[in-house]
C-alpha cells in the first residue's frame, strides 16, 4: 500500500512542486492514490492489537523497540543523507527533524511518539470497558472530519513554508484554538491515537463475524472513504485546473488537493475499519504463508525504510516506457502498478536476503 502511494506521486507532483499534466493522470491518481491511503493507519492499528496494552514493563518495551525500529531507522536516515541532496545540509538538518527528502521517514517519528504514549494508557486499556470505549472512538471519529471542516468554512488555506520548503497550510482556528493556543479541545483525542484505540477495540471488543457479515459492513466502509478520497481529490484538482492541463504550481497547492487523504482524515478512518475487518478473517497456515508471506513480513521494516531508494529509480523508467508503448490513458495506471509491484518484489527479496546475515541483518532490517 505505501508503495503504491509513492508511485502515484510523480504524476502529480513535480515541476515547481505540484504537477499534473492532463486530465486522465487527475483521474488515476484519485483511484490509484486514494486505495491504499489507509496504509498508515494499519500500521498503527497492527502495533494496537499486537501490543497494547502492555504486557511487560516500560523499561522493557522501550528497550525492545529501540533494538527493532531506531538501529535500522537511523541507519536508513544515514543512507539517505548520504546518497540524496546535499550530505552537510541534510546531516545538520537532521537535528531539528527527519531528511525531507526522505520524506516517508516522518512515520517513524510519529510512531515513536506513540510509544512514549502506551505505557501511560496501558492501565486504563486493561480495564476499559466497551460502551466506554465507544464513547471516546465517537469522539475520535468527529475529530476526522476537522480537516474538511477546517477546510469548508476556512476556504483554501493560505500556505506557510517552514524548513526546506516544506508546506504547512495556515490552521482556521476551531473550538479553543487561537493564535497562542494550539491545543483546543479535541487536539488531545484527535490524530493517531484515535487507530491505537481502534485496534484496541477490534481485539477486545468486536467478535469473530461471518463472511457475509463481514463483507456487508467493510465493503460500504470502505466504499464510503473510497468516495470521499478520491472524489475530494479529483474535485480541488480539476478546480485548480479550471478546466487547463496541465496544472501546476508551488508544493503548497499539492497540499491543499491532499486533505482529502489525510490520515487523521475520515475517508481514511473508514477504509482502515473496512480493511481490519477483512484481514481478522485472513488465517495463515498454508505452506504460501509460512514460505512467502512470514519471511517477506518479518522484513517489512526494512522493505518500508529502503523502498523508495528503488522506487525512485524504477518510476522514470516504467514511465517513459509505458508512454512510448500505450496511449496517454493506459500508459499511468500501467507505470505506477509496474513501479510499485516491481519495487515490492525488489526491495522484498533484497530485505529478506539482508535478515538472512548472520548477527548483523536484523539490526539493517
Amino acid at each position: 500500500m505505501v508503495m503504491l502511494t509513492h508511485s502515484c506521486e510523480p504524476f502529480y507532483l513535480g515541476g515547481e512542486g505540484s504537477l499534473i499534466l492532463s486530465k486522465a493522470d487527475a483521474i488515476w491518481v484519485a483511484i490509484l492514490n486514494t486505495l491504499p491511503r489507509a496504509a498508515v493507519a494499519l500500521f498503527i492499528v497492527t502495533s494496537s492489537y499486537l501490543q497494547f496494552p502492555l504486557h511487560y514493563s516500560a523499561g522493557e518495551f522501550f528497550r525492545h523497540r529501540a533494538k527493532r525500529i531506531l538501529v535500522p531507522f537511523l541507519l536508513w536516515t544515514i543512507v539517505y543523507a548520504l546518497v540524496w541532496g546535499e550530505p552537510v545540509q541534510n546531516f545538520k538538518d537532521l537535528i531539528l527533524n527527519f531528511n525531507y527528502a526522505a520524506g516517508h521517514l516522518w512515520f517513524v517519528y510519529m510512531l515513536v511518539g506513540l510509544y512514549l504514549i502506551m505505557p501511560l494508557l496501558s492501565p486504563w486499556a486493561e480495564k476499559v470497558e466497551k460502551k466506554e470505549l465507544q464513547v471516546y472512538l465517537a469522539i475520535w471519529l468527529f475529530t476526522t472530519l476537522i480537516p474538511l471542516i477546517r477546510h469548508i468554512v476556512g476556504g483554501p488555506a493560505p500556505v506557510i513554508y517552514g524548513p526546506s520548503g516544506i508546506p504547512n497550510a495556515a490552521k482556521f482556528p476551531l473550538w479553543g484554538e487561537a493564535s497562542w493556543n494550539t491545543y483546543g479541545v479535541f487536539y488531545y483525542i484527535s490524530g493517531f491515537i484515535g487507530y491505537l484505540l481502534l485496534g484496541l477495540y477490534f481485539r477486545k471488543f468486536v467478535s469473530e463475524l461471518s463472511w457475509k457479515k463481514t463483507l456487508a459492513i467493510a465493503i460500504p466502509l470502505f466504499l464510503a472513504g473510497f468516495a470521499i478520497g478520491s472524489v475530494g481529490f479529483l474535485t480541488l484538482s480539476l478546480s485548480d485546473s479550471k478546466g487547463m492541463f496541465p496544472v501546476e504550481g508551488p508544493v503548497g497547492l499539492a497540499a491543499i488537493w491532499e486533505v482529502p487523504w489525510m490520515n487523521d482524515g475520515i475517508a481514511v478512518a473508514l477504509m482502515a475499519m473496512g480493511w481490519i475487518l477483512v484481514f481478522r478473517k485472513i488465517q495463515g497456515e498454508s505452506r504460501f504463508y509460512k514460505g512467502i508471506v512470514l519471511p517477506v513480513s518479518k522484513a517489512s521494516y526494512g522493505m518500508y525504510l529502503s523502498h523508495l531508494l528503488v522506487l525512485s529509480m524504477f518510476a522514470p523508467l516504467f514511465r517513459t516506457a509505458m508512454n512510448n508503448m500505450c496511449g496517454p490513458v493506459a500508459a499511468t495506471p500501467l507505470a505506477i502498478l509496474l513501479t510499485a509491484i516491481c519495487t515490492y518484489i525488489t526491495v522484498a527479496v533484497a530485505c529478506v536476503l539482508i535478515r538472512k546475515i548472520p548477527r548483523i541483518g536484523t539490526w539493517i532490517v
